[in-house]
């Protein structure tokens, strides 16, 4: 359970000093053991389906959402057999959603199954299952939409700041790592790391790492916050334990990263993470959004991450990365060869 942990004690020689803490975190009603390695793995999303009016539908149902929900831009999901995906002619608009087959993809099998209830979307405040933005957002930084280019393949390909943070290897897509932590396509597992001091969550996508400070109150964990100069990846997030649950407070999240994000705050805004044990084998994770420059109201979301005995992949996106060069190239190709029509 603590084997992290352990494995550092081991090297510095700390190992009883260390085990000690490590079983300090267990006993302690208020601080809920949430050591492990984790799956969030489901084909819910974070808004609920057109024509789908409820948050909680028994198992029938929830097998007939899963089975014509969208994986990857494809309509009713991924095609069994032979993986072909049924791909479109050369040159469609629809070109680039029919990117991955079944190989690549592991989203689940199913609706997310939280507290024993298949959920149609994470958002339960409001009601309706829809993220409640603005209509006319106030926004302090520029928001960046890729769906057009995931679909087409035609974008801006000036340079690789140009590219999206995750074609960049920068974050993992899908807000993995959050905060407002959801699952995706692929790469859905969780390592969660706890000390006396820090939390430290481990995203298997990238290796996002999350490194959250633990104080005694919100109040203390308040007046410990970083400069605003800073926006870390991930925000600045300060974590103390309440009512056995760990509360994340994050503010400050890095204008790029907000950019393509799909839970984005301002600088007047917060996003609250509530992480509680609801059985042995299950994490109930509430995450709260407010800010009034972006949405009509606060919301609220809820998942669950269940323990699994899968290990967190390598995710080598660098190494494999060949579509920037060969876009950046084919980019420079059209420019010489629209300068020479001219």
């Amino acid at each position: 359970m603590h084997r992290q942990l352990n494995q550092i004690c081991k090297s510095t020689g700390l190992l009883a000093c260390c085990l000690s803490a490590s079983l300090a975190i267990a006993q302690n009603s208020e601080r809920p053991d949430l050591q492990g390695t984790w799956t969030n793995a489901s084909l819910t999303n974070l808004n609920r389906l057109e024509g789908v009016d409820s948050l909680v539908v028994d198992a029938e149902r929830a097998r007939q959402i899963a089975a014509v929900t969208p994986i990857a831009g494809i309509e009713g999901g991924l095609d069994e057999g032979d993986n072909s995906n049924d791909l479109p002619e050369e040159g469609a608009d629809d070109f680039g959603v029919r990117a991955y087959n079944n190989f690549w993809v592991d989203p689940g099998s199913n609706l997310a199954l939280v507290k024993g209830e298949y959920r149609t979307s994470y958002v339960t405040i409001p009601e309706n299952g829809r993220v409640p933005f603005r209509s006319d957002p106030q926004f302090d930084f520029e928001r960046a939409s890729y769906g057009t280019r995931y679909a087409t393949g035609v974008g801006d390909f000036r340079g690789p700041e140009a590219f999206p943070n995750s074609e960049r290897c920068l974050l993992g897509f899908g807000n993995k790592a959050g905060p407002g932590m959801m699952g995706a396509l692929y790469n859905n597992t969780y390592e969660f790391v706890q000390t006396d001091d820090y939390v430290m969550i481990n995203v298997e996508m990238v290796h996002d790492a999350r490194i959250i400070p633990i104080y005694d109150s919100p109040e203390q964990a308040r007046a410990n916050r970083r400069p605003a100069a800073h926006e870390p990846w991930f925000g600045d997030s300060v974590g103390w334990y309440e009512d056995d649950a760990l509360v994340v407070e994050t503010v400050n999240i890095n204008p790029v990263q907000l950019s393509q994000s799909s839970v984005p705050i301002t600088k007047q805004g917060r996003i609250t993470e509530r992480f509680s044990r609801y059985s042995d084998d299950e994490i109930f994770y509430q995450f709260i959004v407010e800010d009034p420059n972006i949405y009509t109201r606060t919301w609220t979301a809820e998942l669950s991450f269940y323990a699994t005995d899968d290990r967190l992949y390598e995710y080598a996106c660098h190494e494999g990365n060949y579509s920037m060069p060969g876009s950046l190239a084919g980019a420079r190709r059209l420019e010489v060869e629209a300068e020479l029509s001219n």
